[in-house]
């Protein structure tokens, strides 16, 4: 996937796309430009069967400093901050409904909008240099870009009232004993170990790995008898692919399976 973009810099090889918001001058703030940029390549992501994981990242020193302030120096009429958030909602739909894995490496601060940017990617690798923050009090707002869906449900809805209060600054090593993040690097093997676990993900089933992600989606809101049936329906459908017919073989020859692109 080639690089055509003024904010963003895109990064495709051996099924793995890479994604990094690329204004290190703005801490990568969510510009209109980048949201209307990271629409147009998760779009592109979401219809090319040939990527099998994507990687969220920053350039510079920060992840993502959240939505940018100098964008709203002027009031909003009635209704236009609504709309302007339900544009951002219909490319952030499909990042999070990617049939892919998604990785959050967050190689600094992760503020606002960019903190709940990370928490709508399925893995979140940090830098033990990151920081995140619910730091949309702190200027008279609430939270958005999902944190209300995903903050509760990854650190408990009592912590995540008192993040969403305080706006308190959290280390890697404090989100990742929350549950916030998966794993804390080193700053200087962020990107070495965010590559590894692409490429291991990128080699596993994919049709398996889809229905993972679909199912636990929407485990979420449905109950035990709804999940149950869509276990044996997405089941049913992966005891018919090529991955299954060679991963028991691979099991049954004792050797590692080489699942196809």
């Amino acid at each position: 996937m080639a690089n055509n973009y003024n904010t963003l810099l895109v990064e495709t090889t051996d099924r793995v796309c890479k994604i990094f918001l690329n204004k290190p001058e703005s801490r990568n703030a969510l510009d209109m430009e980048m949201r209307a940029e990271l629409a147009d390549v998760i779009d592109a992501v979401s219809r090319d069967p040939t990527i099998r994981v994507l990687v969220l990242s920053g350039k510079g020193k920060a992840f993502c400093a959240g939505g940018d302030l100098k964008t709203m120096n002027q009031p909003f009429p009635p209704f236009t901050g609504r709309q302007r958030l339900k544009d951002l909602h219909v490319w952030l739909k499909k990042l999070i409904n990617l049939e892919i894995p998604v990785v959050a490496a967050v190689n600094g601060a992760a503020a606002g909008a960019g903190f709940n940017l990370a928490l709508a990617c399925d893995i979140v690798i940090a830098s033990a240099e990151a920081k995140f923050t619910q730091s949309f009090i702190k200027v008279g707002l609430v939270p958005d870009v999902a944190g209300f869906y995903f903050l509760p449900r990854a650190v408990g809805l009592t912590k995540a009232k008192e993040l969403m209060f305080t706006g308190k600054l959290l280390d890697a090593h404090e989100a990742e004993t929350l549950g916030i993040v998966n794993k804390v690097v080193a700053a200087e093997e962020l990107g070495s170990y965010t590559d590894q676990l692409a490429k291991d993900l990128a080699c596993g089933p994919g049709k398996a790995m889809a229905m993972i992600k679909r199912l636990l989606n929407l485990s979420i809101s449905s109950d035990l008898d709804t999940v149950l049936e869509f276990e044996a329906m997405a089941q049913d459908m992966c005891f018919g692919t090529e991955d299954f017919l060679e991963g028991k073989q691979a099991f049954l020859e004792k050797r590692k399976p080489s699942f196809k692109p």
